[in-house]
């Protein structure tokens, strides 16, 4: 080993370990230590610090290096493996695979089943009320009660209205006697034409005066605008009421509607006529069959949905206004792209799966139509015959390698 002296003029060839082979004396022996000259302690405090590090980094012949492997089998000695194959610093040289169970895509047809809630709402309904300020003189229905079109409810006292109308006839009647006498005198040129034009407007006057005391006293009498059943009556006879003040109520039962709403993306698939099962909420064992009669002309823009109207025959007045009820929709099948349902990943909103291809499993993101028990629709991102994973989507990421599974044996690589 050769190092540069402090005169810097002179080398030396230094054996770094000479000066610890020497012997040192000790009391006992009487053996004198070695005499270094001025200037050769410092180097030899140098040179034991290399040793030492030399001895420290050297190993036996065969040992890998750092960041390399052991040698090859017949390579020469010394010589070490590339990185990466194992051995101080390295990585495997192959990622193990992760066991996965798969089910391709396939075509099939899937029904279009709606399932919604709604409230169930009388065929024709109405408040029964006065128009005028009275008092009530006769009930003529009982709580219940059916009636038909144009049956007496209520009646309210009519004096007044009588009297109005016989002041009305008689001035009516006096009218026609004076226009009739004037038509006989204006043919005798006895009476001008002025004076027959105003007869005949107070002819027509009183006319007009008949007919508001007649309406005036068909007010004092409610009658049912429809065959229906009475409700709960609110009044007793020798009450005054007012306009607006509601008697009862008068319900046509006997066809029931109902109004529920569906998502706008199912509305294209909804037509007049469509069959409908409806069931009461909390009464499982009794259905009623109905059909669609037409769809709003709207759609919610605040939940992108729309009201759809159905009928149901109400023959023994089960049904009731006003009633929660659930409904089923079935539509002719179509063809559709389906899947296992654990195959979906959703991730932010939005929804994942693991296509499998070459052994290699990548994230693809898709958009789901319609359900049914245990597979889904998937309208975008995914082609018929692709495969994806149904079990084990917790265990694998974009890009890593798998290795397809049985699904009986799915138990058995997860236990691994």
């Amino acid at each position: 080993m050769t190092f540069f002296l402090p005169q810097g003029a002179r080398t030396a060839q230094i054996d770094p370990f000479h000066y610890l082979r020497m012997p040192m004396r000790s009391a006992a022996s009487g053996v004198r230590a070695p005499r270094f000259r001025r200037g050769e302690s410092g180097i030899v405090a140098s040179l034991c610090a290399v040793g030492l590090l030399v001895t420290a980094c050297s190993g036996p012949a065969g040992k890998s290096e750092p960041g390399g492997g052991p040698p090859a089998a017949g390579a020469p000695a010394g010589a070490v493996s590339p990185p990466g194959q194992g051995g101080f610093g390295g990585r495997p040289g192959s990622a193990q695979s992760v066991g996965v169970v798969t089910a391709p895509a396939s075509t099939g047809t899937l029904g279009l089943e709606i399932e919604a809630i709604g409230t169930a709402v009388a065929n024709e309904s109405a408040e029964i009320t006065s128009r005028t300020v009275n008092t009530v003189t006769a009930i003529r229905f009982t709580e219940g009660q059916r009636v038909r079109k144009g049956a007496v409810l209520v009646e309210f006292d009519s004096a007044q209205a009588r009297a109005e109308l016989a002041g009305a006839e008689a001035a009516l009647a006096e009218s026609r006697s004076q226009y009739k006498r004037s038509r006989e005198l204006f043919t005798t040129q006895a009476l001008s034409q002025s004076q027959l034009d105003q007869l005949e407007a107070t002819l027509k006057s009183n006319e007009a005066r008949v007919a508001a005391a007649q309406a005036k006293l068909q007010d004092t009498i409610i009658r049912a605008p429809f065959d229906g059943r009475v409700g709960f009556r609110r009044i007793s006879v020798g009450g005054l009421v007012s306009p607006g003040t509601v008697i009862s109520t008068l319900d046509d039962t006997a066809v029931m509607k109902l109004d529920f709403t569906v998502p706008q993306a199912y509305m294209f698939a909804l037509s007049p006529g469509l069959e409908i099962t409806a069931q009461i909420a909390g009464v499982p064992n009794q259905t009623f069959k109905g059909h669609v009669v037409t769809l709003d002309s709207r759609v919610d823009p605040a939940t992108r949905s729309i009201i759809v109207r159905a009928e149901l025959p109400n023959p023994n007045g089960v049904l009731k206004p006003g009633m929660f009820m659930t409904t089923k929709i079935s539509a002719a099948a179509m063809p559709a792209l389906l899947i296992p349902e654990g195959a979906l990943v959703p991730e932010q909103g939005k929804t994942f799966v693991f296509v499998v291809k070459d052994g290699i499993a990548s994230r693809r993101e898709v958009t789901i139509g319609r359900r049914r028990p245990g597979e889904v629709q998937i309208t975008t991102g995914l082609a018929n015959g692709e495969r994806v994973v149904v079990e084990g989507t917790q265990k694998i990421r974009d890009g890593v390698p798998v290795l397809e599974l049985e699904p009986t044996t799915s138990a058995v690589a997860a236990a691994t």
